[in-house]
């Protein structure tokens, strides 16, 4: 299903749509290095000009979409970013496809967006936007980043 045309949200919808709110140094959502892992399904990986690397699985990705539409029906089933919508209650499971993209387009200099195999097309996932929704150990909220962080943050 496609979400074409554009929406008008709320400021606060859309300031709640781009994750975390404190200011990131230019270092950490400017990326380093960007693997889009589209054949072997696996997903995205950035190492960012700060040492920090993130990975997210397509899946989660698509269940982030930070669209307006998505930004909105996440909110009005009180979901979070990466969290998938509840599978409706039917009598035989029905098969769905892992989410993949398709397509993979940078956008500018600042963002990438997918068409996804859903035919969903109208996310565009900045970089600032990935940074904040980074779901590694060291950026989960409570958690202090020395305790968890990896070699290459050290």
């Amino acid at each position: 299903m496609s979400h074409e045309g554009i929406r008008i949200v709320p400021e606060d919808v859309a300031r709640k749509a781009i994750g975390r709110q404190e200011e990131l140094p230019r270092e950490a959502i400017d990326p380093e290095r960007v693997r889009v892992h589209q054949s072997e399904g696996t997903g995205v990986e950035i190492v960012w000009k700060d040492g920090h690397a993130s990975h997210w699985t397509f899946a989660w990705l698509r269940a982030a979409c930070p669209c307006a539409t998505c930004v909105e029906q996440r909110e009005a089933d009180g979901r979070e970013p990466g969290q998938p919508k509840p599978e409706p209650k039917t009598a035989l499971p029905i098969f769905k496809p892992a989410a993949r993209p398709n397509k993979v387009h940078a956008v500018g200099r600042y963002a990438i967006s997918f068409d996804w195999n859903d035919g969903h097309t109208s996310g565009i996932y900045s970089w600032h936007y990935l940074r904040s929704v980074c779901n590694c150990n060291a950026c989960r909220p409570g958690n202090d980043p020395a305790e968890t962080a990896t070699p290459s943050e050290s």
